[in-house]
Parts: structure tokens; sequence; C-alpha cells
């Protein structure tokens, strides 16, 4: 018997669940040569929602579902039951969902697939990574870029970044490797003990098995990735191909075409080159935080 993505085994919540349920429905579509216009006929819903539908990027209303399915062939049969009960649980809200208050509904979908990559790789030209930050550094960082929060806003969303944490400490985490600018680590966000808090906090995380960061120094001049920040997941699961993400001031960019990603993943091989090797962050970390100035 063949087994069905998303089963058993399967951890990143959500989002990762309906992008597996996703690729199925293609494959399936795909293996009948039912074109999308024609899918979307059978759901009453257009030939864009059923791309949106099999990139995971909306959720799944069961009946849609079962329509396909029957559309492509499954109208009975233990493969049918197991995707229904997949598009069951890919409409479960993730933990981020209690947050959809402080969380633009673009970001959602990045941290489910961060609590499912077997590998982060994230490049920061100006801030010090989300997933590395320390609570003083990222209630700076929220004030900054919310300036009209509340408090108790402001809480919240040093709350969401202190329990995407947890991702690296669970038993399952994710390998993370980091490439951060120099700048970053100069620019004193919140003062100079803030800043020498954060550090430390980078040195104590390179010290972890799972977890890598290097220092891009000003003396590179130029480099690879001159274009700004970016993230590249990757993932397990067979069926998930990488994705890049690229933030942007009111919006995202999710990549998962060949060419993007390829591109992406030169430049941060060449970032890695580039920048100061993994064994001398610590001294250069801490040369970085006795120079700041009080």
């Amino acid at each position: 018997m063949t087994s069905t993505p998303g089963e058993a085994g399967m951890t990143g919540g959500p989002t990762v669940l309906r992008i597996v349920l996703g690729a199925h429905l293609r494959r399936l579509r795909e293996s009948r040569g039912v074109t999308r216009e024609d899918a979307g006929w059978q759901i009453r819903a257009s030939e864009s929602k059923i791309s949106r539908m099999e990139l995971g990027r909306v959720g799944f209303k069961e009946r849609d579902v079962e329509d396909l399915l029957t559309l492509y062939g499954l109208e009975g049969g233990e493969e049918r039951d197991r995707l229904l009960a997949l598009a069951r649980s890919a409409n479960a809200p993730g933990w981020w969902h209690r947050y959809s208050d402080v969380l633009p509904s673009w970001f959602q979908p990045y941290i489910g697939l961060e609590a499912a990559a077997s590998l982060i790789r994230n490049y920061e030209v100006q801030f010090v990574p989300g997933l590395l930050q320390t609570p003083a550094y990222a209630r700076t960082l929220v004030r900054h870029g919310h300036t009209r929060a509340s408090d108790e806003e402001v809480e919240r969303r040093v709350d969401v970044r202190m329990a995407r944490k947890k991702v690296l400490t669970q038993p399952s985490a994710p390998q993370l490797w980091v490439v951060i600018d120099e700048a970053a680590l100069r620019r004193p966000m919140g003062g100079p003990a803030v800043m020498r808090e954060q550090i430390e906090f980078l040195v104590e995380s390179a010290a972890q098995p799972n977890i890598t960061i290097q220092v891009v120094p000003f003396r590179v001049g130029g480099h690879a990735a001159v274009g700004g920040a970016f993230s590249i997941l990757r993932f397990a699961e067979p069926e998930l191909p990488d994705v890049v993400y690229v933030e942007q001031l009111t919006s995202a960019l999710y990549l998962d075409k060949r060419d993007d990603i390829d591109q992406y993943a030169v430049a941060m091989e060449t970032l890695c080159i580039e920048a100061a090797q993994p064994e001398q962050t610590e001294a250069l970390l801490r040369r970085i935080a006795s120079e700041l100035n009080e």
C-alpha cells in the first residue's frame, strides 16, 4: 500500500499539512489529465483558487476536497479517507493563531514553515535574526517598528518571537545556520547594555550543536547578498520543496521555483565563504561587544 504524505510523523502543523495535501491533489489532477480550470468548475471556484490550494496557501473545505477526489477517480478506499483526514488536520489552527491580532496574515505561513523545517538558513543585514533575539532586543525592535502600539501589544509581539525560539530546543529541532552582517551587530538597538546582552546570547547560541553563526565583517565590502535579507527553509519530507522567504515592509515573498531557489542558494553559499568562519565567531562577537560605546 502506498503511503499518503502527511500521515503520522508529520510535525509541521497546519501550514505544512496544507502544502503536502495541495501537492498530493496536484499530482492526482495531473495524473488524470484534468486542467485547473476544470477542477475549479467542479468546486465552483476559479482556476487561481485551485492553484492556491495546490500550493497550500489557502485553507481547505472538506467538501471541496471530497469533490476533487471524486473528480480524480478516488471515490472510496483508504487513500481517500486519509486525504480527507489530512484536510481536517490542515484546517486546525497553529499555536500562533492566538496571536493573530498582532501577526500580519502574510507572516503566519512563515511561522508554520519555520516550525516544520529541518534546516533554516538565514542572512540578516540590519537586525539579529528573530530566532536569536533576546527579549530586550526584540522589545526595542518592536517599539521602533510599531510606534503607536500599546505596551500590551508590544509585549504580545515580543511573546511571539520568544515562542518561535522554542523550535530550536525541541527534540526534532532544526539546524539553524545564520549569517549576520557586522552592521546589524554594531547598530545600537536599545543601547550598549541591550546589545551586549544580545551579543552574549549569540555566543551562547553558537555553542549549541544545531546552531551555526557567521558574521560578515566590514572588511568584506560588497558581497553576494547585496539585495538584502532572506531565509531558505528545507524540509525532511520529500514532498516539500525548499522555500525562499523574503520579507518586505508590508508583505513577503515565498519563492519555491527551482531557478529562484538555486540563485538564493548560490548567494548563501558564497556568503558562507566570504564571511568569517564559524570557529572565528566567538572572538569576533566578543570584540564587537567590547567596542560598544557607553
